[in-house]
């Protein structure tokens, strides 16, 4: 039974045409002759339907004011995302249950089996639910906007305003953005209110005391425990804490202030002007392609097919879903970059960062399972943060980047 070559196709299939190729799949006779076989098959189903899946997620980020794409995104979910789960619940189960063990497959067979123990039919609506309840939060932050200097501004474009030695003008946005977020704050207390409910259901449901030792199961953490966790806590208040406190101190002592607030954090002590790398999006993606180019001409040629692909979307504008993330095209084998940038250096290190995680998917494209494309939470951390540390050395302009040499050392 043959699939359709790209998403494109199916973005409009009901589970009705999805289900024979999950049957297809639980009713062949799993044996070592046949196994690569049956997982490939496995994991170009995966591929198609997550890559649908993500396509759908990421509308109703870079407009969350579209009613449409949100609908359709939560169709989705409830009418094949969740018969999806519980089909793929049976070919793990089937898997499993035969004792095989593919070649290269062995860190997949430990998080398979951790995913079966922990599958509770009882949760699916309940997961789909948490995700409709991200959409209702990122459609109020999404709106918050205010009047500043005569204009209408999201939230996060007023973050360079924060940066100014102009202390009456931090404080002042300060106060506006402080009080706009209030605005919401019953709104947003509601959706954490539920959603703390549907979380505490989804561990009792799959037999969890609480969700977080439901999370720590479904995030896979196998080599950690909540005590070594609570140990590392105690230790930043042991030591980081203190020395945070002084530096804290110390920034006031340089601003010549009573009392350090809140608009006092990120201004510069030495009373400079903010640093301002780029001026629209099409500079903020020139000069990381350059410093990717500098770092190794192959980051390079792969952020070049991003930005030619449209596999970005950088820019803040009201509307848009707040943060920033890197996603995969599963079936394409192509990351998509989503962030806010306004104009700020914390915008070329988010781009960075988001750039790290993008060059772990076009790497890891070669491996021919989808399920060994899964990556925890922490080690898809060492590819973003690594990046950032790799290109520290070509901010400055006479390095490709944007500074000047005394900016970059700043």
């Amino acid at each position: 039974m043959a699939l359709p070559a790209t998403s494109e196709e199916i973005l409009d299939w009901s589970w009705d045409d999805y289900a024979p190729h999950y049957e297809s799949l639980a009713t062949t006779e799993l044996d070592e002759d046949g196994i690569s076989d049956w997982l490939q098959r496995w994991s170009d189903l995966v591929e198609l339907l997550s890559e649908v899946g993500t396509r759908m997620h990421i509308a109703t980020t870079v407009d969350t004011t579209d009613e449409v794409a949100r609908d359709t995104y939560h169709k989705f979910l409830e009418d094949v995302g969740e018969p999806a789960q519980a089909a793929e619940q049976q070919l793990k189960e089937r898997l499993l249950a035969s004792g095989l063990e593919p070649e290269g497959f062995t860190v997949q067979l430990r998080a398979i089996r951790a995913e079966a123990e922990l599958f509770s039919e009882a949760n699916l609506p309940l997961f789909t639910e948490s995700k409709k309840l991200a959409n209702r939060y990122d459609e109020v932050i999404g709106a918050q906007s205010i009047e500043w200097d005569g204009e209408e501004k999201t939230l996060t474009q007023l973050q360079p305003v924060m940066l100014e030695t102009d202390r009456e003008r931090r404080e002042a946005v300060w106060r506006l953005v402080a009080e706009r977020r209030l605005a919401d704050r019953d709104t947003i207390n509601n959706i954490w209110r539920e959603l703390l409910e549907v979380r505490c259901r989804i561990a009792a449901n799959a037999d969890c005391a609480d969700f977080r030792e439901f999370c720590w199961k479904a995030l896979q953490r196998f080599d950690y425990s909540p005590d070594d966790c609570l140990e590392f806590h105690d230790a930043i208040a042991d030591v980081a804490l203190p020395a945070a406190g002084r530096l804290l101190e110390q920034r006031r002592e340089l601003l010549s202030v009573g009392n350090l607030r809140p608009w006092d954090l990120a201004v510069d002590t030495q009373g400079r002007d903010p640093l301002a790398p780029f001026d629209n999006i099409a500079e903020l993606e020139a000069g990381c392609e350059r410093i990717f180019n500098a770092v190794a001409p192959e980051l390079g040629a792969s952020f070049s097919t991003m930005r030619e692909g449209g596999l970005l979307d950088l820019g803040n504008r009201k509307g848009k879903a707040p943060g920033g993330y890197c996603t995969e095209y599963h079936r394409q084998r192509l990351p998509f970059i989503f962030m806010n940038a306004v104009g700020v250096h914390g915008d070329v290190q988010t781009l960075l960062h988001e750039g790290g995680h993008a060059f772990h998917v076009f790497e890891s494209a070669q491996l021919p399972y989808a399920m060994q494309r899964e990556v925890g939470m922490e080690f898809a951390e060492v590819a973003s943060m690594a990046m950032e540390l790799l290109a520290a050395p070509y901010l400055a302009k006479s390095e490709g980047g944007f500074y000047s040499t005394e900016e970059a050392a700043r």
